[in-house]
């Protein structure tokens, strides 16, 4: 019995040695993953790399996974450290001796990889076409880094790819056709700058987000085919045309959501909702008409939002008048078509006559150009002179951005914001506008500069920021700034309405002087507002959750509206100032001007408990001095200190959390607001507070959770409103 058991033993050892040697790595894809430590700058998420790691039993971590098949490396996934947090493309990049064309090259030598998801590992430069040499590829995940330029065609060459996901990078131009790639189900390039068309893609994809990008065509009709698609996220591009109605009846849709966008026209009545649809945003467009009835209300099962477009459904408050979306819709344009079955004989006379007169106006068009030159250099010199300015100080954005005039007329006044176009201003209009900078206009002063009162020559009242920048700045890091900040304007920031830029001849140092030029807002802030008596009266709570919808929306546009994204924000309630509307505009967002006289860190001085070992996560920063500005709102009381906030967040919490929830959350919600609430709108408010003063900045949510909830709570606010309870909570004292 006991030689049959020893015998048992010595096989199964023998069985096993030659897995145990087929599972170590091969010697050349051991030497490929230690370059890739050393291409990558060491990360801490490659640590446990030694000379004697294996790399094929390494345990899976959230930052790091090596999976092995044999000899070969068939997973590698690594989430770095350096988060896009800040707006200056280098500060998380790698160093400028790092290259991604020779860090691919190195890559694709691990032929057998069919994941790989290199996320937030500073990446930078130009994707290389030799990404398709990856034949087994079947998930690419290149997001939150650095990553420039066009999306090669030869992704289109992965045909086994399943998941595309290259979201928060710096791509821009067109998407390439992707219909090659049969087997894609998830494309995610949200949080880039491409455009124009919509991206072409089989239909057997079943998500789709593009969320904060340039796309400007209309949403086509084949993808009607698309019976797998469960979510479609195209918010906050420039998509023109109806919205296909059949998109919210596929049969496997769930999350739907095309808020930001210029989309027109009407839903017809008899549309039917897919089945597992849950989520709908058509928000922030140019819809007019009634909502269809599966999508008219919120249920338990589906989330519809719908405000700011011209429907004639629920609150009309929350609704733009008719005539904005018409006259909006007149303003866009759809994308030209070239027709592709032309007559080649007509196509060729138009051609000689159409060239004719094309040299002919670009003769006239010289002509005129080299006179008005000469003009203008006469004219400049003597601006210049007056102002003691050189004249080569002028700097300029692309001519595609803006425009160069000398003032802003109210004819030029377009958009949905109601503000003239971005311009760069002369500098002798900029003292036309502050009067000398006469002291009777100065609002304020600080360390990095002075702030006055102004107005145009067209009478618009301004703001003007003067910001004095430090010597070792080139003008031409100088413009790539100034081209993101020009992109700041959104109806819940205070606009940059423009800016002038120059060099002054009595600083023998050069020394360069921005002026900033804002939109002025009058009404006050909205500390102001909640605690004026006189101005506390229009202020009951379907006013104040409609305002922090606006003040999350404007944190939001600063996070994902531009590229890269602006967080850090110096969010305080007596920052957000409210025009005649009580639109919220957030007044003092972090300019992205690294090299400014006295500026600091955006995220210097914050207390212990909003820093994350050691170093500040900018957007979960944001979303806690976001739950401080909430927290005043619904209690009404300002806090001083970061004892008193805590103090507070714990009242909301306990409120929450104790069987008797509505009658302490009646006590802690502002004395005037008596009356005027939902409990269910207030609870989620409060509920979302709670969770955006947590102390552990990765249980905050994050920016689209919060303005979720904000909206969901004004909508139910909407619906008790309109449903007749007001005098029913009232005599039950539920609010």
């Amino acid at each position: 019995m006991m030689k049959n058991l020893i015998f048992l033993v010595f096989t199964l050892v023998l069985v096993l040695l030659p897995g145990t040697s087929l599972s170590q790595l091969s010697p050349s894809e051991n030497r490929i993953l230690h370059q890739i430590q050393k291409v990558l700058e060491y990360p801490p998420s490659l640590d446990t790399f030694t000379n004697w790691t294996d790399f094929c039993t390494l345990p899976s971590t959230d930052t790091l996974t090596i999976t092995c098949s044999g000899n070969h490396v068939t997973q590698l996934s690594i989430v770095g450290n350096r988060t896009r947090t800040s707006s200056s493309e280098s500060s998380s990049s790698l160093s400028t001796g790092f290259s991604i064309d020779s860090f691919f090259t190195v890559l694709t030598k691990l032929s057998s990889l069919k994941v790989l998801s290199l996320v937030s590992v500073g990446l930078w430069g130009p994707l290389p076409p030799k990404i398709s040499r990856f034949k087994s590829l079947e998930v690419l995940n290149l997001s939150s880094n650095y990553i420039t330029g066009d999306i090669p065609g030869s992704v289109s060459r992965l045909q086994n790819l399943k998941s595309l996901v290259l979201a928060d990078n710096l791509f821009n131009g067109s998407v390439p056709d992707l219909k090659p790639l049969r087997v894609l189900e998830e494309l995610d390039l949200s949080r880039n700058d491409l455009g124009f068309q919509f991206p072409s893609v089989s239909n057997k994809v079943v998500s789709i987000s593009l969320r904060n990008n340039s796309f400007r065509s209309l949403i086509p009709a084949e993808l009607k085919g698309f019976d797998q698609l469960k979510k479609f996220d195209v918010s906050f591009n420039h998509f023109i045309g109806r919205i296909p109605p059949y998109l919210v009846s596929l049969q496997s849709i769930e999350y739907f959501n095309v808020a930001g966008n210029q989309l027109t026209g009407t839903f017809p009545a008899d549309v039917s909702c897919g089945g597992k649809l849950e989520f709908v945003d058509l928000s922030h467009n140019l819809l007019s008409g009634k909502l269809p009835l599966c999508i008219e209300s919120n249920s338990t099962s589906r989330v519809v939002l719908y405000s700011w477009n011209c429907l004639s459904d629920g609150n009309l408050k929350f609704q733009n008048p008719n005539s904005f979306c018409h006259e909006e819709a007149l303003a866009v344009k759809p994308p030209l078509r070239v027709q592709e079955k032309a007559s080649g004989k007509i196509g060729l006379v138009l051609g000689i006559i159409g060239g004719a007169i094309g040299a002919m106006a670009i003769l006239g068009m010289l002509v005129f150009i080299i006179i008005r030159r000469k003009g203008r250099e006469a004219t400049e010199h003597n601006i210049y002179e007056k102002a003691d300015v050189r004249k080569d100080s002028s700097l300029r954005l692309s001519p595609q951005l803006l425009t160069d005039a000398r003032h802003v007329s109210p004819a030029m006044r377009v958009g949905a914001l109601g503000l003239p176009e971005y311009h760069v201003f002369d500098f002798d209009e900029v003292e036309e506008a502050t009067n000398n900078f006469d002291p009777a206009n100065l609002m304020g002063e600080g360390s990095q500069g002075q702030l006055y009162k102004g107005r145009l020559r067209e009478g618009s009242v301004v703001v003007v920021r003067c910001l004095r920048l430090m010597q070792g700045h080139s003008s031409q890091s100088l413009l790539r700034h100034m081209e993101v900040i020009s992109k700041l304007r959104y109806p819940h920031l205070v606009s940059l309405l423009g800016h002038c830029v120059i060099n002054h001849q009595e600083y023998s140092n050069g020394a360069t002087t921005i002026f900033l030029i804002f939109e002025f807002v009058s009404n006050g802030t909205l500390r102001s507002h909640l605690t004026d008596w006189r101005k506390k009266e229009a202020m009951k709570w379907s006013q104040r959750v409609a305002v922090t919808v606006g003040v999350a929306r404007g944190i939001q546009f600063l996070h994902t509206g531009v590229t890269p994204g602006i967080f850090g924000n110096n969010l305080k309630i007596e920052n957000i100032l409210l025009d005649e509307n009580l639109t919220a505009k957030i007044s003092t967002y972090f300019l992205p001007i690294p090299f400014v006289v006295g500026s600091e860190s955006p995220f210097k001085g914050l207390e212990s408990s909003e820093r994350l070992d050691g170093a500040v996560d900018g957007e979960k920063d944001d979303v806690y001095r976001l739950g401080v500005i909430l927290m005043e709102v619904i209690t009404g009381k300002s806090s001083t200190s970061q004892d008193e906030v805590e103090a507070q967040r714990l009242q909301l919490e306990d409120a929450l959390t104790t069987a008797s929830s509505q009658l302490l959350l009646r006590e802690v919600a502002d004395p005037s607001l008596r009356g005027t609430y939902s409990f269910g709108s207030l609870k989620t408010t409060v509920e979302i507070t709670v969770k955006c003063l947590s102390k552990d900045p990765s249980q905050r949510p994050s920016i689209e959770d919060v303005l979720w909830h904000l909206q969901y709570s004004v909508q139910v606010q909407e619906g008790w409103m309109t449903s007749g309870d007001l005098s029913m909570s009232q005599s039950h004292g539920l609010s």
